[in-house]
């Protein structure tokens, strides 16, 4: 039952983020019912799907994972260096500075990272289809960003290398509060020094 609900979140925050895409159809709907009431039904759509997402998975793994292989134990230590770039890069999303400028779409970037990492080391069902679902999102949403002809929101403007410090910096208080305190009090595990699956 779990991994149901967990499926039915991620239908429901990925396609809102999909629809995004979709300008005609985003357009036309701002049109109908106003861009106020268009964010905020983005947004109550956005939370409902990552609380499904976060009960579904929470049961899921109460109810028992349910393996498709065992990563090895090293594979812990993929998640732990990777999410540090990852957690820099969303952060740099928001600071843009070189980092941004570079990599064009750190949040997707940074998400991408998230998902691979993830991956690697999360052999069970209920992950896969979480994490491979977001890779696959964050997949089409670049592709989709070079077909955009409007210009979509309006652009931060880049602040150089001042930026890119405190990008790393605020991106690593992230990364330790991430592993230290979300991933132990949501997920039910330590980010740090946990082997693959729980074992």
């Amino acid at each position: 039952m779990g991994l149901v609900v967990e499926i039915i979140g991620l239908v429901v925050f990925l396609g809102a983020h999909v629809f995004v895409s979709l300008r005609g159809q985003r357009e036309a709907l701002i049109a109908r019912v106003g861009r106020g009431p268009y964010l905020g039904l983005f947004s109550l759509v956005s939370i409902v799907g990552l609380l499904l997402i976060g009960i579904g998975f929470a049961r899921y793994r109460a109810e028992g994972l349910i393996p498709i292989w065992y990563p090895p134990a090293w594979t812990r230590h993929i998640v732990e260096t990777l999410m540090w770039p990852a957690s820099i890069a969303v952060v740099a999303a928001y600071i843009p500075g070189d980092i941004k400028r570079v990599l064009k779409h750190p949040m997707l970037v940074g998400v991408k990272i998230w998902a691979v990492a993830h991956l690697c080391a999360n052999g069970d069902l209920g992950g896969m289809v979480l994490f491979g679902a977001v890779l696959i999102w964050a997949g089409y949403d670049r592709i989709s960003l070079k077909r955009r002809s409007d210009p979509g929101a309006p652009p931060i403007p880049l602040g150089g290398r001042r930026n890119d410090i405190i990008a790393v910096v605020v991106g690593t208080l992230l990364y330790l509060l991430l592993g230290l305190l979300f991933h132990p009090l949501v997920i039910g595990l330590p980010a740090f020094g946990t082997p693959a699956l729980g074992h």
